[in-house]
């Protein structure tokens, strides 16, 4: 795949409609919020969202936080509440995220639950960031904009040092005014901190007159910021197959063709994109049929081909 030409944008709003036209048609635009750059894209695109795996480089599947431009438009994707409304009401539009259950049907590629049923939703109080989301319409996926491992971006710069020519345009903004990450509460049960973040976890303590829980399952993650869990169908799993055996389901891939195929021409974007809804859909056949273990045809270990086996590999993982 030919590499972008990273647009530099102006803060203006001719920048501001070009970033969002790049948006709308499944670009990945880099874009300051208080606390890091984010690199965005389409939350309701999964090709558009495996492109900002690609940009990062050795991805891993996890959980992505959809930036919205307001509590009115998180409750379109998300299951609100009573708790919720007094958390955002006091600390939106800033530096917090909260984990509330997914609405079901609402759009939101699975890319960015990593096959969950909660989505990490989060209202940013920086206004270029306000007003793209006011332009582009729908929810930004946009974890940090560095290539993967590497320390968050705060300054325009620091994003063109590791993304320049990986990803559409840059939007400058300038400084990040909090230049950590988001703090992460989960509200789908109990109040649980997820991730300590750019909003204190005392006032937040303070705001619901109780100590916080903390959280955070290595097998089971829910946010950003933890480890990656092995997405387990009640199916067995077989890797790296040309062809289903008896009683067997086939995940194809390129040349491989399956009752599935996750790319019929190879592509590992279309692949990432397809993975967690192919393997749910392969699951419940497997119910209905009777067919005791999904096959995979094998995927290159190169580009997202990485991530996609990763994720493969901790599928098909033995089961205590």
């Amino acid at each position: 795949m030919e590499k972008p030409i990273t647009e530099r944008l102006e803060p203006t709003e001719t920048g501001l409609a070009r970033a969002a036209e790049i948006l709308r048609d499944g670009g990945r635009v880099a874009f300051p919020t208080e606390t890091v750059y984010g690199l965005g894209a389409d939350a309701t695109n999964g090709t558009a969202v495996a492109g900002i795996y690609a940009a990062k480089g050795r991805p891993s599947f996890n959980p992505l936080i959809a930036h919205v431009a307001d509590a009115d438009m998180a409750k379109r994707y998300v299951v609100w509440s009573d708790l919720a409304d007094r958390v955002a009401g006091a600390f939106w539009p800033g530096p917090l995220t909260l984990v509330l259950p997914l609405r079901p049907d609402c759009g939101i590629s699975e890319l960015v639950t990593a096959g969950l049923d909660t989505l990490a939703v989060r209202v940013p109080a920086h206004p270029l960031a306000q007003d793209l989301l006011r332009m582009v319409g729908v929810p930004l996926a946009a974890p940090s904009a560095n290539p993967s491992g590497r320390i968050s971006p705060t300054t325009p710069a620091h994003v063109l040092a590791g993304l320049d020519g990986e990803i559409e345009a840059v939007l400058m903004g300038g400084a990040c005014e909090v230049g950590v990450e988001s703090t992460i509460l989960g509200l789908a049960g109990d109040p649980v901190l997820l991730r300590p973040g750019g909003l204190p976890a005392e006032a937040l303590e303070a705001m619901l007159g109780r100590p916080l829980a903390t959280g955070g399952d290595a097998d089971a993650p829910s946010a950003p910021g933890q480890l990656l869990s092995h997405y387990a169908p009640a199916a067995g799993m077989r890797l790296n197959a040309t062809e289903a055996r008896a009683g067997e389901l086939l995940l194809g891939f390129g040349p491989v063709a399956g009752d599935m195929t996750l790319s019929a021409a190879g592509d590992l974007h279309e692949a990432a994109a397809n993975l967690f809804g192919h393997l749910h859909a392969l699951d419940a056949q497997s119910a209905n049929r009777g067919a005791g273990v999904i096959a995979v045809a094998p995927i290159p270990e190169t580009g997202l081909g990485r991530a996609i086996n990763d994720r493969l590999r901790r599928a098909a993982a033995p089961r205590g």
